[in-house]
């Protein structure tokens, strides 16, 4: 499955700055301020240059990995994966990149190429990495509860609408919550927190 993942993020190319072949390099800007954060695969393990810093971390040392889909407003295709040592020391990657104020590009082949052969790297090597996907599940419930309270507090508003004939704020009232379940409804079913394998990566958080 992983290797199938693989071959179709190649065939489909790279584009932006991170476009590399083999899917060992990925470049992106984090923010409009500083300079580009670039990483790489390389023989020694996973190389990386963030906000000033820069280290080298063998495969055996990666200890966790979180893949995650974070929308913004500018941008509602953006994933993020972090990446964390055995020391505690965590690296994060998002498949965007700041050009200008008013623009955030995606870098989906390059970033999801890049994020497949790490993948493929740890799992040659038989790597004990745990692999989760989606956000902390404490934040998750909590996000749950809090949709639920707004759920009951709109079908209030709509009922009340209809038993007192305003047709106008009624559909008004289901436009919107049609709306709000498409855009919270899809960042919480591509959240849920799970765990994963090397073999099987999950698609949702991935572009």
């Amino acid at each position: 499955m992983l290797s199938q993942i693989f071959s179709a993020g190649s065939r489909s190319g790279a584009s932006g700055p991170e476009a590399v072949g083999d899917g060992t390099q990925y470049v992106f800007k984090p923010s409009l301020v500083g300079s580009a954060s670039q990483l790489d695969i390389t023989g020694e393990g996973l190389s990386w240059q963030m906000r000033g810093k820069q280290g080298i971390w063998p495969l055996e040392k990666i200890a966790a990995i979180r893949l995650s889909y974070r929308p913004v407003s500018m941008q509602s295709r953006r994933f993020r994966a972090d990446i964390e040592d055995t020391r505690g020391e965590r690296v994060t990657i998002y498949s965007t990149t700041w050009h200008t104020v008013a623009l955030m590009s995606p870098q989906d082949n390059g970033y999801r190429a890049f994020i497949v052969e790490l993948h493929r790297r740890l799992a040659a090597i038989g790597s004990k990495a745990v692999l989760v996907a989606g956000i902390n599940p404490v934040i998750y419930s909590a996000g749950l509860v809090v949709l639920g309270f707004v759920a009951l507090a709109m079908l209030a508003l709509l009922i009340r609408a209809v038993i007192t004939a305003q047709l106008t704020g009624a559909l008004f009232l289901a436009g919107f919550a049609a709306w709000f379940a498409w855009q919270i409804g899809g960042f919480m079913r591509r959240n849920r927190p799970r765990s994963y394998t090397f073999d099987e990566l999950p698609k949702d958080v991935l572009p």
